[in-house]
Parts: structure tokens; sequence; C-alpha cells
């Protein structure tokens, strides 16, 4: 937590908070003392001038000390929010560059969290910090020695109140400080619950589970719910036992401060002095531990929110980045293994494969066969285990990551569009584009027709593109990637929602495209009739070729091409292409 204040602090602006602080801190401490003298030399003596004139000298301190507070809560607060500011633009920075299997690692849910509720207690503690944590001992021992000063025999009463005050402090944080560890962990399940209810509400309602959904939920809602009312109760115990405390305590000084007086060793005015910084002590000693209570949380916070930030990603830029030796478009698989961590086998076995400029690269196989791992090895979401994958004739692992991202262009395989308009997630693929690039794209993705009739490039796109069909969703998608000026256009088994048709159209218009030709495509499908135009298709089994080459070539002499075209066309389409059943 101190490292993190360290750095996401200014210093100027919390000296200035401390400063503010420290005058609204002995203008407190002066009041006492000052009432003290009205009543001796002033009230006592019946001085009608000297009231005056201390009187004013109160109000300009009351004055001073009320500035004081106010622009050290100012400074307080403005830092705190800019801590938290700048925090969660870090989390952001950090997660957007974070590589895919650290994103796995975290999970969605406790990403949200930290970036969210994690920082607001770090906000809270880090303010609470810069006001009751530095005022409250500055007063505790300020009030003590002006006490102290008044008459030494009366602080002999703290003997007794202030260890109770301590005993009742250490049980109440004995209690709290655990359930506030976890409750962070509780806020997450919580979250998690409540995304997965959310992006999976079709498939719950399809079988009927949205009781055991909502039971689940209701599960993890009383406990947390239950967590925070022992915390917050426990913690809410501290401010009436410590005002039962306090009262007896003033009672006690009243009891012996008269007899005192009484016995004229100390007059009147000292004993209202004594009460008053009584209170101050005893008060800032229940602030301390208030805050005291609230330090494990955000410690709590504090080490979640820094396991983020100084979390070491696979995937980064090299030291000295590489320029690219060619302008020619390439791609090379190099003996490239991939095996995800903890598993038995590896994902991807031995891959070569070489693709030139202008040539279409499909891989065809089963579920899990690796088709989405390969083709996450080009643009560098991933790095291969062994090999190299090599992208106009360099490494991607010694080129920019920025540099490989303005190369490829990627349709993922589940379409992702952004909250906003038709144009906003196209200018998406390529910022400067304008509007006659716009609906280029759009009409070689087969999509421009539904857009135009729906409202055209300003219709509105609410969240993952909800208010679209599976198959629009996809081609407003596969415009978005062929509107960016790429080297390699991958579609990651994008054409699966759409009809033959338009799955025959949108491909034909792909190949006549000018701006395209030069490029790579590389297009993961699962239908035979989607690939069989390919310059190449490669057929993965269980991460191993079984399969390289063109139509014609697997038809003749691969059994694995044979027995996936026999499982997908009819007798009539099977003889059409010379291959009988």
């Amino acid at each position: 937590m101190i490292k993190i204040g360290r750095k996401y602090l200014q210093l100027g602006p919390v000296l200035f908070a401390m400063f503010f602080l420290l005058v609204q801190v002995v203008a407190d401490l002066s009041l006492p003392t000052l009432t003290a003298k009205i009543i001796n030399e002033g009230i006592a003596k019946e001085n009608l001038p000297y009231i005056w004139q201390m009187g004013g000298i109160m109000l300009a301190i009351a004055i001073t000390g009320w500035l004081g507070a106010i622009l050290n809560v100012y400074f307080a607060s403005s830092q705190s929010q800019r801590l938290g500011m700048r925090l969660r633009q870090a989390l952001f920075n950090k997660v957007s560059y974070m590589d895919t299997d650290n994103v796995a690692k975290f999970g969605n849910a406790t990403l949200i969290t930290r970036t969210t509720n994690d920082v607001t207690q770090l906000q809270n503690v880090f303010q609470t910090a810069l006001r009751m944590m530095m005022m409250s001992p500055l007063l505790f021992i300020g009030a003590f020695i002006m006490a102290w000063r008044l008459d030494g025999r009366l602080t002999l009463v703290f003997a007794i109140a202030l260890p109770i005050l301590a005993v009742v402090t250490l049980i109440n944080m004995r209690i709290s400080i655990p359930r506030f560890k976890v409750m962070q962990e509780k806020v997450d399940r919580i979250n998690l619950l409540f995304q997965q209810g959310l992006t999976g509400v079709r498939v719950i309602r399809a079988f009927n589970r949205d009781d055991y959904e909502i039971t689940k939920f209701d599960d993890a809602n009383r406990d947390l719910t239950h967590n925070a009312q022992v915390v917050f109760t426990t913690v809410a115990m501290l401010l009436p036992i410590m005002t039962v405390i306090l009262s007896f305590t003033n009672i006690g000084i009243v009891w012996f401060g008269a007899k005192l007086i009484g016995a004229q060793m100390m007059p009147v005015g000292n004993l209202v002095a004594f009460l008053t910084y009584a209170t101050q002590i005893l008060m800032s000693f229940m602030q301390l531990s208030m805050v005291m209570v609230m330090i494990p949380r955000a410690q709590a916070s504090a080490g979640r929110v820094s396991e983020i930030l100084n979390t070491t990603d696979q995937i980064t830029d090299p030291a000295v980045a590489e320029e690219l030796t060619t302008a020619e478009v390439s791609l090379d698989f190099n003996n490239v293994t991939y095996q995800f961590a903890e598993a038995k086998r590896p994902a991807l076995d031995s891959i070569n494969l070489h693709v030139t400029s202008g040539q279409t690269l499909a891989i065809i196989g089963g579920t899990g066969a690796g088709k989405s791992t390969l083709i996450n090895l080009i643009p560098r979401l991933i790095d291969p285990t062994i090999g190299s994958v090599i992208l106009n004739g360099t490494n991607v692992k010694q080129l920019r990551q920025a540099e490989v991202h303005d190369l490829v262009a990627i349709t993922q395989q589940s379409a992702v569009l952004f909250s906003g308009t038709v144009r906003s997630n196209m200018l998406f693929g390529r910022p400067e584009a304008t509007d006659q690039m716009i609906w280029d794209a759009l009409t070689i993705a087969q999509a421009a027709d539904f857009v135009r009739e729906q409202g055209g490039l300003d219709m509105n796109v609410e969240q993952d593109g909800v208010n679209f069909s599976g198959g629009q969703r996809q081609r407003i998608a596969i415009a978005r990637t062929l509107i960016k000026d790429a080297a390699v256009y991958i579609f990651d088994d994008s054409f699966s929602a759409l009809d033959f048709k338009t799955d025959a159209l949108l491909r034909q218009s792909i190949k006549q495209e000018s701006r395209l030709k030069s490029a790579i495509k590389v297009i993961v499908a699962q239908r035979v009739a989607t690939v069989m135009d390919a310059d190449q298709i490669l057929i993965l089994e269980h991460g191993m070729v079984v399969g390289l080459g063109s139509h014609r070539e697997l038809m003749k002499d691969n059994q694995a091409y044979r027995t996936i075209m026999q499982s997908q066309l009819s007798e009539a389409d099977l003889e059409e292409v010379g291959l009988n059943a």
C-alpha cells in the first residue's frame, strides 16, 4: 500500500495537505487553553476588555483552523481521487496489453472487481490517511501534553481509560480484520455469478434454470451480506463503547477536578480546558483505532491491485526490435509446437507451412484439433513453445507487437461488436476510413443491404451486437476486418453462421477485390465447401498435420480429407467433384 501511495500520489499536494492539517491541529489545541484564560483571568476577575481581547484571538484562531480543515480536506480528497483515477488507468492499460494466459488466470470477474471495488477501498483509505490517520496521533500527543501542562495529577485518569480502550479496540480488530480480508473474494464471487447470468441469460432460460441461478446468486449474496453485517456491526459497536468510556472518563475528571478546585489547588478554567483535552485525547484514540480497522482491508486490496500491476507477461516487445527485411508478403511456420500450461500433450505438434503473397490458406479439422490455436500464433496472441512464426521474412518475436498487429487483421471465432453505431464499429478497424470505404467493406462482406435497410451507418449497435442476428454480427465483424489495410487477413470460423449462398458470395468478393489480391488470406472453417477453392488446405487432427495441399491434391491421396468430404457432401456432390462415396 505504501508503494502504491509513493507511486500514484503527488508529493506537493500531499505536503500541502499535511501542512494545513498541522494548522488545524495547532488551532484545535490552542482553543481550550484560551478558554481557560478567559474563565480564569476574564470572567473570574470581571475583566471585560481581556475577555474581548482573548475572544478576538480565539475567533481568529478558529477561522484559521476552519480554513486549514477545508484546505486539508480539499487536498486530501483531490489526491485520493486522482490516485484512484491513475490506478484505474494503470490497471486498464495493463489488462489491455496483458497476454491471454494471464487474463485467463485472473478471470474477468476479479479483474473488474480489482479495477473498481479494490481501487475504491484504496481511495478511501488514502483520503482517511491524509485526514484522520495523520491528525489522530498529532492531536493525541498534543492534547496529552497540553493536559499535562494544565494539571499532571488529572492525567492519571487516562491510566485507567486508555488501557480499557486499547483492549476493546484489539478485540474489535481481532473479529473484524479477518472478515475484511475475505470480503473482496466474496465480492469477486458476486461479480462472477452476475456476469455469467448476464452473458448466459439465453442459455439459462432455454434450459429453464432460472430458479437454480437465482438461488445460487442468492446464496452468494447472503454469504457476502452476512460477512458484511458481522464486520460492520463489530466496527459500529466501537463508537458507543468508546462513548461510554469517554463519559466515565469525564465523570472521573470532573470528580477529581472538583476536589482540586474545592481545595483551591486548580482554577475552574483549567478544569474546563482539561475536559476538552480529554475529549480530544479519547476521540483521537478512537479515530485512530477505526482507521486501523480499515487498513487491513485496504492492504488486501492493495495486494490484489499490485498482483495485476506486477504480473509479468510472457509476450512482450523485444529490447531491440528488428525491421521487416522485405515488403513481400509471406507467412511461414517452422517446426512450430505449442503446449498449454499443465497440458499432457501439445495442442500443436511440429507444424510446418509456407504461404506466399496472394495465396489463401484454409485450415480444417475437427473440434479441438488446434485450428484457433494455430491462427492465434500469427498475430502473436500466444507464442510457440518450440519453433518460430515468420511474417514477411521476420520472426514475429523480433517485431514490436504493434507492428505485428498492423500487419494482421483478424475476425475472431466469436463475433464481437461494441456498443455504438455501425460506423463506430467499422472505424475501429480503420480510424481514417471514409464512408465510401466503409460501404465498400460492407459490400464485400455481404452486409451492405441489411445495414442500409435498417438505418445506414448511424444505426444503433447494442453491446455485443445483440440487436443483430448471428449471421449479421459475423458479416459486420468480417467487414471490420476487411476495411483494414493489412498483409494477412484471418477468418477464424467466421463463416459458420452464414448460409451456403452468402458464404460463396463473400468468398468470391474477397477473391475479386483488387486491394486484397496481394494479401494472404487464412480461413478456418468446418465446411468443405468453404475451403475447396483455397490455394492450400491444412488438415489438423489432434494438433498434427495430416494433410497439406490443394483440393485436387488432397482429394487424390489424403484419406482424412476424403473422409471429411464424404461426411459432408451428398453422393451427387461427390460424383461432381470426382470422389465416389
